[in-house]
């Protein structure tokens, strides 16, 4: 049994010292993100803007993917296509067409038209409805919230679990994150939906679960290495945990990779985006959260006093 192994052991690479330069990229990303999203903006699905469901029961379960050639030839813009329940009960998503109520009809008929000449007379429609703009701005505000709220939990639990630095250092990484991810829509193309908002809310679960991974080291060589300078502390904690980072990114990388390539058209948006999340996500975790404790003055001090609050707290928790 041989153990693989990404990067060697024992490494000394000075992270830290190319910090400013990390931080300047970082910044030149996030401007160029924050400048896409106000210019030309996302690309904003069925979800997001509005449009028509129609769901269809068939014969037998038809091809998903010819439908969807079939379908995405009528002009009518953006088309997407999944099971709702059976394999041969499909629901029908089409963008919300320009004009009133009329041009909405008209796709309709449109879409009917083409299946019943692809699959026969005999499919049945069993409800054909309209999304309006009001019920889209409910869901971005939804969006929104849910990315606000999970981000603020996650504050709340840093704050908790070790030393406000560090809970200042993990929200600026996971903002970084998010911004950096909804740029990568904006720059892209990729059709921002409802998944594109999971994708998202898990790119943050995994950025912090790897930041809290190197939080966690250093919180540890505080304790170890009390004389040691505390940007030296922090580099050699970054590379103590760079073999775990690297190999976890790495895993999760190639089962994205799959997902994207034989995962199809439906799931490909949501793969890409976690694509981007992990790289980036990576990335931050060495070279802006641990980087931020420095420039935001964590010190042995700061642990010190941290750590006896902590053992304050538990003699009286005993002593109850």
């Amino acid at each position: 049994m041989y153990k693989i192994k990404l990067v060697p052991a024992n490494t000394k690479i000075p992270f830290l010292k190319y910090r400013f330069m990390a931080f300047a990229l970082s910044a030149l990303l996030i401007v160029g993100s924050a400048i896409m999203f106000f210019g030309p903006g996302l690309n904003k699905g069925i979800d997001f803007e509005g449009g028509i469901l129609i769901e269809v029961q068939f014969p037998e379960a038809p091809d998903l993917g010819d439908m969807r050639d079939s379908l995405g030839g009528l002009g009518l813009g953006g088309v997407a296509l999944q099971t709702f329940g059976a394999d041969d009960d499909i629901l029908i998503r089409v963008q919300r067409q320009p004009g009133a109520a009329k041009a909405q009809e008209e796709a309709v008929t449109l879409v009917k038209s083409q299946l019943e000449s692809d699959h026969g007379t005999e499919i049945s429609y069993r409800r054909v409805e309209f999304v309006g703009p009001t019920v889209s701005e409910e869901l971005v505000m939804a969006a929104i919230e849910a990315v606000t709220v999970a981000v603020f939990a996650i504050l709340v639990y840093i704050w908790f679990r070790f030393e406000w630095h560090y809970s200042v250092g993990a929200i600026i990484a996971l903002v970084h994150d998010v911004i950096l991810t909804i740029g990568m829509f904006a720059v892209t193309g990729i059709e921002f939906n409802l998944a594109s908002v999971a994708a998202i809310l898990t790119i943050v679960g995994y950025s912090i679960n790897d930041t809290v991974v190197v939080y966690d080291r250093i919180r540890e060589n505080f304790r170890r290495f009390k004389k040691m300078p505390v940007a030296e502390l922090i580099n050699f904690s970054i590379n103590e945990t760079l073999s775990r980072t690297t190999m976890t990114s790495l895993t999760t990388l190639l089962a994205l990779l799959a997902l994207y390539i034989f995962g199809g058209e439906v799931i490909r948006g949501f793969a890409m985006a976690m694509i981007f999340g992990v790289i980036v996500g990576t990335y931050s975790s060495i070279f802006v959260a641990a980087p931020v404790l420095l420039q935001i003055g964590l010190t042995h001090r700061n642990e010190e006093e941290d750590g006896f609050k902590g053992a304050e707290k538990q003699g009286e928790a005993e002593a109850d």
